[in-house]
């Protein structure tokens, strides 16, 4: 195996690590407040993970939200997982080059729900006031290393067109 493609098992194996915490911890903290004769009262205190907002959207009735994000920040990733033991197994033939093509093509996919997460942060600091406040929370962050190191192993994977062997 090539030192680049040792690289992006390396790589891959790191991406897996970050995904676990990124879905478990606390993605986002939401703090609404209001000032009532001369008090500050909390209106509402919500952390959640990924996989929190998930069952509090299900739960609620959202099913096609908490769809959407489960298929781009937990079956996308799993998904990518999954397709790099084939590439390995099969390498240099058609059905290797067809799955790493396929990987990077979803790769971008997980992407998705950070910059969604993102925006939603900017929107909320950015029209907040004294009585609004987000903070993104660790979740936030593994979430983010684990979609950049993702796609740099996904990147750094050389899998060689096959010959045509008409």
């Amino acid at each position: 195996m090539s030192k680049r493609n040792l690289l992006a098992v390396a790589l891959s194996l790191l991406s897996l690590a970050l995904l676990w915490p990124g879905l478990v911890e606390p993605v986002l903290t939401i703090r609404a407040t209001i000032e009532l004769f001369g008090t500050e009262r909390e209106l509402t205190n919500e952390t959640r993970s990924v996989l929190g907002a998930i069952r509090s959207l299900h739960e609620s009735g959202n099913d096609f939200v908490a769809g959407l994000i489960l298929l781009f920040s937990v079956l996308v990733p799993l998904t990518k997982a999954a397709l790099l033991v084939p590439i390995f197994a099969w390498r240099s033939t058609p059905s290797a080059y067809r799955l790493s093509r396929l990987v990077q093509a979803i790769s971008k996919w997980s992407m998705a729900d950070v910059f969604a997460v993102g925006m939603l942060i900017a929107l909320l600091v950015a029209k907040g006031t004294a009585n609004l406040s987000a903070v993104a929370g660790p979740g936030f962050y593994f979430f983010t290393a684990y979609c950049l190191v993702s796609n740099a192993a996904f990147q750094a994977l050389k899998i060689d067109e096959p010959v045509s062997t008409r």
